[in-house]
Formats: structure tokens, C-alpha cells, sequence
């Protein structure tokens, strides 16, 4: 028996659901083909049923088929007859489809429903990091398990690729939007222009209606014209007669009593502003929250929109060379 060690070029863009197709080439160089010829004994199909009977791999690739096709080898002093054998070999992707796959797509779905946590109440970043230091550890002890030769670039590794750069992209987002949630009453008013274009057109596109503000009005007055007319409001309402019945005149309260009825109108005053400019700030940070929410829903849908369409997309071209 002649025992035959070859090596066969690895196309490995479609990894784990590769198929390879290797050549052996038999021919007597020692001779011409007018000397000698290479002719087939058995058809593929017989030649395929006994080397499947006889084939001994480790459990990571099936013989899926033989072809056979005479040839001949054509130089100047003259040619050669040649056999060349094709086999093609399949990967079996079990092993990596549930030890490289299906993590995968478990850490990315747990990052998708990341969302739905609130920003304001839970602290959804470190959830998010906590996620891609575990993302990166995976790939790490997982890294044996993927091939370190062929020519191009397997698409699992731009599927392993476009997960950590989602879920980095997650984690940019949630610092966005918590800064918005957190920060807010430290902002100054909403411009116009976001206000309209955020509240008006991009909640309607994410279902979240624009509350209706209140219409309501607060005047403001001068504290000081306030303080002075409400204390000759009470003077003069303290020294009216009164018109109706017997009742005897009120006399006048002592004057520090009146000027401790003029300091508490006074503060009762000042506490008021105080009051209305802290709903001002009240209703500017609420409309920025909002800002917020609806940035939020609107980069989650376009989370789903991306990794929908990237993961159709990687399908898609596995599934093509694998049937081709």
C-alpha cells in the first residue's frame, strides 16, 4: 500500500458551513502517454461508497463526494496522462454553531432588551459594560475554535465583529441618554428648532405622543410696586368705617403690628417667585426628559433595524455558498 500525505488550499469565508473541494493527481511522469495511460477502474459513485466505508476523520468533516476526470498533462517533448480525483469534503457546523452562534446571538438579544430597562430609575450603563467585558472574554477563550488560515476573512468574524461594534454603539447611546435624563435641570430651555423637530415629527415616528402643555399663565409683578400697593391696601382697608349695621369702629393695629403684616407680605412674595421660577424649571427639565425618551426610542428601533438587516444579510451569504 502507498501511503499519500497532501495538503489542500482552505476557503474559509463561509465558516463554519464551508464545503472544500481537494484534488489528487495520479500520473506516470516517467512515461509518455503514448507509453502510458491513466484509465478510470470504477465510476465516482463506487469509488465514493468504499472510501466512505473506509474513511477514518476526527468528527469535524464528512466526505460528501468524488468526481473523476481523466487528463492530460501537455509539454513540448510531449504529454502525459494524468487521473485527477476531486474530493469535497463538508464541515460538519454543529460545534460551532452551539458553542459560537447561539452565545452570540443570546448576548445580543439580552443587549436588545437593554432598552427596555428605564434610564432614569436604573443604571443601564454598567448593565451594558457588564455585557461587552462578558462579550469579550467569549471571544477570547472562544478563539481556538476559529480557523487562523485561508485567504480571506470568514464571516463569522464579521458577525463576531458587528456585535461588539452594536453593543459599543448600545453602550455610546445609553451615556447619551442618561446624560439627557440626569443633567436636564441643569440645561438651559429647549431650542425651537429641537423642540419641534424631536417633539413634533420624530415622537409621532416612534409612537410616543407630545403631551399637551398647560395653559395656564403666570404674571409676574414688580415685587416691590406688589409690596407697597398691598400695604396701602390695608391701611385703607383698616381705616374704612364699616357701612353695614351697629358694629363699633376697629381701631387701628399698632404700628410695629404693621410693619410685621408689611415683612410678611414681603416674604410671602419673595416665596411665591421663588415657587413659580421653580415650576419654570420644572417644565424645562421635563421637556428635555422627554427629548430624551424619545431619542431613546428612536435609536432602539434603528438598533433593530441594523441588526436585522446585517444578520439577514450574513444568512443570506451563508446560505448561498453553502448551496452553491
Amino acid at each position: 500500500p502507498l501511503r499519500v500525505v497532501s495538503s489542500c488550499r482552505l476557503v474559509i469565508y463561509t465558516f463554519p458551513f464551508d464545503i472544500q473541494n481537494c484534488s489528487l493527481t495520479f500520473g506516470p511522469y516517467l512515461h509518455f502517454a503514448t507509453d502510458m495511460r491513466m484509465i478510470q477502474g470504477l465510476t465516482s459513485e463506487e469509488i465514493l461508497k468504499e472510501s466512505q466505508d473506509v474513511l477514518q476523520t476526527n468528527g469535524e468533516w464528512e466526505l460528501a463526494g468524488i468526481s473523476v476526470a481523466p487528463s492530460t498533462l501537455t509539454l513540448d517533448e510531449g504529454g502525459y496522462s494524468e487521473i485527477k480525483y476531486y474530493i469535497i469534503l463538508r464541515r460538519r457546523p454543529v460545534l460551532y454553531v452551539v458553542n459560537l452562534l447561539i452565545p452570540s446571538c443570546f448576548l445580543i438579544t439580552v443587549d436588545l432588551f437593554s432598552f427596555l430597562l428605564p434610564p432614569q430609575t436604573v443604571d443601564r450603563s454598567s448593565f451594558k459594560m457588564t455585557l461587552i467585558l462578558g462579550y469579550t472574554v467569549f471571544l477570547l477563550i472562544m478563539n481556538d475554535l476559529l480557523p487562523v488560515t485561508g485567504e480571506t476573512t470568514p464571516l463569522i468574524n464579521v458577525f463576531f465583529s458587528i456585535s461588539l461594534a452594536l453593543m459599543v454603539a448600545s453602550l455610546l447611546e445609553t451615556v447619551l441618554i442618561t446624560n439627557i435624563q440626569c443633567s436636564s435641570s441643569q440645561y438651559n430651555a429647549v431650542p425651537r428648532w429641537l423642540s419641534v423637530l424631536v417633539l413634533r415629527y420624530l415622537a409621532v415616528v416612534v409612537f410616543l405622543p407630545r403631551k399637551k402643555k398647560n395653559n395656564q399663565i403666570t404674571v409676574f409683578l414688580n415685587p416691590s410696586l406688589i409690596a407697597k400697593n398691598f400695604s396701602n391696601t390695608d391701611i385703607s382697608a383698616i381705616q374704612l368705617q364699616p357701612v353695614f349695621g351697629d358694629t363699633p369702629p376697629v381701631n387701628p393695629p399698632p404700628e410695629p403690628a404693621l410693619d410685621e403684616l408689611r415683612k410678611l407680605s414681603r416674604d410671602l412674595l419673595a416665596i411665591r417667585l421663588q415657587v413659580d421660577k421653580h415650576f419654570q424649571g420644572s417644565e424645562t427639565s421635563q421637556e428635555w426628559q422627554m427629548i430624551g425618551i424619545v431619542i431613546d426610542r428612536l435609536l432602539f428601533g434603528l438598533y433593530i433595524v441594523f441588526i436585522a438587516v446585517s444578520f439577514i444579510t450574513i444568512i443570506c451569504l451563508w446560505s448561498n455558498h453553502y448551496a452553491a
